[in-house]
């Protein structure tokens, strides 16, 4: 059984850089994800508040930070971490996958998280059928057609944007009476004279074989009213992936979290946490910060014991 001294699980932005800071430390290190590296960030279609960058996609980023972090560490993508136990040895923790399993001194939770639903009727009908949660994998097919966009975070105004670029005819429904993105997305959003319908909450999405309209209800007076559209983007927000963490005895804050301290240790000695799994900021810089973080507390922890 191959041994480690730390074993990532997830490489989105925050467990790519934990590989790279934990490779340059001299420690034997993998990564492990059950996608593609990046995971949602990789649809990601365009960020301009990355340091160094001023405007860059997140599959662009995510290439560059992946080919950088296999320089320092072994990097295992599609294969699926199932279960971790901890054993009463230096080798705290078997990481059992889909494929084999692993000795590791210490264990970085970089799970992420999904795409939140609306949990409207016929949302999973038309999933596929018009109804989409990333708008660079599906916004091609939707050029010069009528689609809506739900959500007032800057993911959906962000996705909104890149639509518009492609040649949509976009309507964004939010269910509050503000968005809540960086204002300056909400002044792109002006710019670019995309339409938008707050105090809105998208109660069904019908169709035939495919989406052909949404009904409304509005969150003040309670009135429904149908609109057309091709398409419906959804942008709600993230479930994080907390099922290790779970197994494990990691303790979670109420909106389902993992809690950590300011060197992104759990409440389970080895076991660090860092990125969308964790309570805090939802930003890649953020993420790379704990990646880095983690990986030298995991470091620090291991040489101290040894």
């Amino acid at each position: 059984m191959n041994k480690y001294d730390i074993i990532i699980i997830g490489a989105g932005p925050g467990g790519l850089t934990a590989g790279i800071y934990a490779g340059r430390q001299g420690t034997k290190n993998l990564i492990i994800d059950r996608d593609l590296a990046g995971g949602i960030g990789r649809e990601v279609p365009q960020m301009e508040n990355y340091p160094g960058f001023e405007s860059i996609s997140g599959m662009e980023l995510i290439e560059k930070i992946k080919a950088q972090a296999i320089k320092n560490c072994e990097l295992h993508e599609m294969e699926n971490v199932e279960a971790i136990t901890q054993n009463d040895n230096e080798y705290r923790f078997t990481v059992k996958t889909n494929k084999d399993e692993y000795l590791t001194k210490t264990v970085i939770l970089a799970t992420g998280s999904s795409h939140r639903h609306l949990e409207a009727k016929g949302e999973e009908e038309f999933k596929g059928k018009g109804v989409s949660y990333c708008a660079t994998c599906d916004g091609f097919f939707f050029a010069g057609r009528d689609i809506v966009m739900v959500g007032g975070g800057n993911s959906a105004l962000q996705e909104a944007i890149y639509l518009k670029n492609l040649g949509a005819n976009v309507t964004i429904i939010h269910r509050r009476d503000e968005f809540r993105a960086q204002q300056h997305l909400q002044d792109m959003i002006k710019q670019e004279g995309i339409k938008t319908i707050l105090n809105a909450t998208v109660e069904e999405i019908k169709g035939e074989m495919l989406v052909e309209a949404v009904v409304l209800k509005d969150t003040k007076t309670g009135e429904l009213k149908e609109i057309p559209t091709n398409g419906v983007f959804i942008s709600v927000g993230y479930i994080p992936h907390t099922e290790l963490a779970t197994q494990l005895g990691v303790d979670l804050d109420k909106t389902g979290h993992i809690i950590t301290d300011k060197e992104q240790k759990t409440n389970i000695d080895y076991v660090y946490a860092i990125g969308d799994v964790c309570v805090g900021l939802k930003q890649w810089v953020v993420a790379c910060g704990e990646g880095a973080v983690a990986a030298t507390s995991a470091y620090t922890d291991i040489k101290q014991k040894s």
